[in-house]
């Protein structure tokens, strides 16, 4: 099992994992590969569009908390965000995640030419993908890592924005065969 993980988190995973088709969460195999790559990249400022009831946040800001870093996390169903944070209290890192209550893309405008990143996870609605990208990408630092989960599963939603990817400049990037597919890059420059 994940050392960062207590007894207490662990059996918050297991039953969020049940309801995984009600809040839309992410595969087990998809949260311990970007756990992973969090915590063997050294990655310390994440964000996250789609925070749901906390189960990606929960891998992703265990492995932020360990490198000494933070997550900011967006979501729009006000039901959803009170219950992930209630669950990164229970989990130990509520004091590490800032949860942005509201639309994805209003927020993502607001961020101030300061934010910075060298994590982004995006997992909401499908269709805004090729805009969260477009916001984000001023954010994010050079050698920063770009995700997007679905880009199998809802492959003609998200299409815009990979083909956007795909040809952007300072870009490299590849669709990992994980559950749903993940749209993984890294940024150049």
């Amino acid at each position: 099992m994940i050392t960062d993980f207590d007894k207490t988190t662990q059996d918050i995973l297991v039953e969020l994992e049940k309801t995984q088709r009600d809040f839309w969460n992410i595969s087990r195999p998809t949260a311990l590969f970007l756990y992973n790559l969090i915590k063997n990249e050294g990655l310390k400022c994440g964000l996250e569009v789609g925070t749901s009831n906390g189960y990606s946040g929960i891998w992703l800001s265990t492995a932020l908390k360990s490198n000494g870093g933070t997550l900011d996390t967006i979501e729009y169903y006000e039901k959803r965000y009170s219950i992930a944070q209630a669950n990164f209290e229970k989990c130990g890192t509520a004091d590490i995640v800032t949860i942005h209550p509201g639309s994805a893309c209003d927020i993502l405008r607001e961020l101030p030419e300061d934010f910075k990143i060298d994590f982004a996870f995006v997992d909401a609605n499908k269709r805004e993908s090729i805009d969260y990208f477009n916001l984000i990408h001023p954010h994010l630092k050079v050698g920063g890592i770009y995700t997007c989960d679905n880009v199998l599963s809802h492959k003609e939603k998200v299409q815009t924005y990979i083909d956007a990817i795909n040809s952007h400049p300072d870009y490299l990037h590849t669709v990992l065969d994980l559950p749903a597919g993940l749209s993984f890059a890294r940024k150049l420059r």
